[in-house]
């Protein structure tokens, strides 16, 4: 896979290198997100093993490990018998580093399910023979659940030995873009709509075929990996995703409250509030709050969105449709992406715009906070403010074959006067992002005004 971005990530684990202590290193984030090409990066110019486990028996681990480890350090009988168990690994380790050394262990979670005491064997074999070495360990995951329980939350085995952790995330729009970067940004829009900045997904589409080519062969085969993505991702993480599986599909279809969700999806209101939340921890669902509520802990006005473009597409153009795809019929669910897939793009572009939004921040003052807001039935799709300078930015955002004109903004300026904050002490800005490009009073108003004008991805005022 092509290693783009992840600039951050590379600097933090280098800081930790350059120390003169022993690293203990949590890696963890969705499946597919990249967290494999992140560590094999940071191990490409330095001594290290990198070690991916699997779903088999402890015994087989050692083995392997063993195999990998005494490949290392030249060592044909360890490469050839393997480690008997978990503590001989460390005792060994800690009698052959030299230098800095990393040792890489990906997918940790399998070896916890193969024995429920290897956390509690590794933190013994970090406090007897790791913390005082030369050892950088890293310990990696895609079971966001098992990571957390094994090594991050109070209580856990190795709770306190960690010296560092990372939760990837998916990549910014620009960022995924230099998977394509021969793309207009229309063209690209259409792909980020579908997977968003999931690199594993990016890396799948061919850019040299047409975006329902893609779709046929790359998600709606029945053979492709991203055909059963999303209940490969449930089956992972939860024993009975069924449930899961109707709240997902009701936030897809524009479900936010949670009185909808239950309504739509038939489940008690205690337990849709149970479900939502382990989404909300697993990362698959987050609870969005009006960008102007001063406590959203409390607040009851939040709304549920998927945080995976593809989880989003799955549901709406492959889950209602497998039986049919299962058996290559594919004119129904190719039927209803050209009539509604600009709602996706349209979706996608929103998000889009607030990092877009960061871009211009620089001009006009520092954001404490961006994000939407929402009462009733008024939403404004980009809001930034800084309580501290009592300046705000309202942002309105059109994936539209029609040019923005000055209607467009009168409305966003109707809709600012409703935004509760500082109303009558702040100083106010406008931006307007457009796919289609602004009237000619449009811009003569803005130039005025001194209104921000965003054509796609390009601030053109």
């Amino acid at each position: 896979m092509k290693f783009i971005d992840r600039e951050r990530e590379l600097k933090a684990l280098e800081e930790r290198w350059a120390s003169d202590t022993a690293q203990l290193f949590i890696i963890y984030g969705k499946r597919r997100v990249g967290k494999t090409e992140l560590i094999k990066q940071f191990i490409k110019d330095k001594q290290a093993v990198y070690f991916l486990a699997s779903q088999s028996t402890e015994k087989e681990q050692l083995q392997s490990l063993g195999r990998a480890i005494g490949g290392q350090f030249g060592d044909p009988a360890l490469a050839r018998n393997g480690f008997a168990q978990w503590l001989d690994v460390f005792e060994y380790l800690k009698k052959n580093i030299k230098e800095r050394f990393v040792l890489a262990i990906d997918e940790y979670p399998y070896l916890a399910e193969a024995d429920k005491a290897v956390s509690s064997l590794f933190q013994k074999g970090w406090d007897e023979f790791l913390k005082e070495s030369n050892i950088f360990l890293i310990l990696s995951g895609s079971s966001i659940a098992m990571m957390e329980s094994e090594t991050l939350i109070y209580g856990a085995p190795l709770f306190g030995r960690r010296t560092g952790q990372l939760l990837l995330k998916p990549l910014a729009f620009r960022p995924s873009w230099q998977f394509f970067p021969d793309k207009s940004f229309n063209d690209f829009l259409e792909i980020y709509a579908i997977t968003g900045g999931m690199p594993a997904y990016l890396a799948e589409f061919n850019p040299k075929r047409s975006i329902e080519a893609n779709i046929l062969d790359k998600i709606f085969l029945p053979t492709a990996y991203l055909f059963n993505e999303v209940d490969f991702i449930l089956r992972q993480e939860l024993r009975e995703p069924k449930n899961y599986m109707a709240i997902l599909k009701a936030v897809a279809f524009g479900k936010t409250k949670l009185g909808n969700i239950v309504n739509e999806t038939g489940l008690d209101k205690n337990l849709t509030n149970k479900y939502l939340s382990v989404l909300e921890r697993l990362q698959i669902v987050e609870r969005e709050f009006s960008v102007t509520e001063s406590s959203a802990a409390k607040s009851r006005k939040g709304l549920y969105k998927l945080c995976n473009n593809f989880v989003r597409f799955w549901f709406q153009y492959v889950y209602l449709y497998k039986s049919d795809l299962e058996i290559g019929r594919h004119d129904e669910p190719l039927r209803k992406i050209k009539e509604n897939f600009f709602v996706l793009e349209s979706i996608a572009y929103e998000d889009i715009c607030l990092e877009l939004a960061r871009e211009i921040e620089d001009g006009l003052f520092y954001f404490e906070r961006a994000g939407k807001w929402w009462d009733k039935n008024e939403e404004i799709d980009v809001v930034a403010l800084n309580s501290e300078t009592k300046e705000i930015l309202f942002g309105e955002a059109k994936w539209s074959q029609k040019m923005i004109g000055t209607d467009i903004y009168e409305n966003l300026k109707r809709k600012a006067r409703l935004v509760d904050w500082n109303r009558g002490d702040r100083k106010e800005h406008y931006a307007l992002f457009s796919k289609s490009g602004f009237t000619k009073d449009m811009i003569a108003r803005a130039k005025k005004e001194n209104v921000r004008l965003i054509h796609r991805d390009k601030l053109i005022l």
